[in-house]
């Protein structure tokens, strides 16, 4: 989406080439990226089909990413299960701790460029910690990311990801960073730590979207948690009988997903296309009636 300043200039868009009104003073042309927080099972796939193509329409989205590493019955994702994810409308997925929790991923990772999975992974893990995608003429860099705090020790992350984000520069300036980390002191730190450097660092893992969505000082779009795209009356998509039980009686119990309504949260990002600074970020919360 080519956004603007004015109604102005979005009707001189209209009538005239685009080559022509760049060089207008002051007009700044936009991509516009819709970013889904983890798609929890049948019900998080039921939202994605429900909401996600008028949400492209209504807010005009160039571009649709998604976390989908809760995609199969809550672990991890299949290759059916990601068709049916890119037929509906998106683009390019991230994951999560979850990545391997469904074998078959192994059978397919390799050969698909529109999912990766946490780039700070061990040197030989199957898969690609980064990629790219083609929208409105520009590539936009996707980088995936796992915490450390409360998860498996994997890499560093912070030093990791300046790494990686030189790599992605050498070929745009819009990068997307999926940080998929339990602890909100963590998120919070990588946002600082890469503010100016990529585009957009989202935080996605805890399933609840957080009140923080804000741009932060060098132009980089920031929210510790992007949330979750699954059942609402649960407890991070899990029936909630089962996780209250856990807690009552210290005993395992074997998780099943909630039925009941289903939500989808996201972020919409306007970015730069030349510079790659972030312009504007909100936070959406979608939900059934039933």
């Amino acid at each position: 989406m080519k956004c603007k300043f004015s109604d102005y200039l979005n009707e001189i868009l209209v009538s005239y080439n685009y080559e022509l009104v760049r060089v207008l003073e002051g007009v700044i042309y936009l991509l516009r990226v819709l970013f889904i927080g983890d798609i929890v099972g049948k019900p998080g796939r039921e939202a994605v089909k429900r909401f996600l193509k008028s949400v492209q329409e209504e807010h005009k989205i160039d571009v649709t990413i998604a976390n989908g590493e809760n995609a199969a019955a809550g672990k991890g994702i299949t290759k059916d299960i990601a068709d049916e994810l890119y037929n509906n409308g998106i683009q390019f997925m991230t994951m999560g701790n979850h990545v391997w929790d469904n074998k078959e991923i192994m059978n397919f990772i390799d050969r698909e460029p529109r999912l990766i999975r946490p780039a700070n992974y061990p040197v030989g893990a199957p898969g690609q910690g980064y990629g790219f995608i083609r929208a409105m003429g520009k590539k936009i860099g996707v980088l995936n990311l796992s915490g450390r705090v409360f998860l498996p020790p994997l890499e560093d992350p912070f030093s990791g990801a300046i790494r990686w984000i030189n790599q992605l520069k050498q070929e745009t300036p819009i990068i997307i960073v999926d940080f998929h980390a339990e602890a909100t002191s963590e998120k919070v730190a990588l946002g600082w730590f890469l503010d100016g450097k990529v585009s957009a660092v989202l935080g996605t893992h805890t399933h609840i979207q957080t009140a923080d969505a804000r741009l932060l000082s060098q132009g980089t779009a920031y929210i510790t948690d992007v949330g979750m795209t699954g059942p609402r009356d649960s407890v991070l998509g899990v029936k909630k009988e089962i996780i209250i039980n856990r807690f009552l009686t210290q005993l395992p119990a074997k998780f099943e997903l909630a039925g009941g309504p289903i939500q989808m949260n996201a972020v919409v990002i306007d970015i730069d296309e030349d510079t790659g600074k972030a312009q504007k970020i909100e936070a959406i919360q979608l939900l059934t009636d039933a």
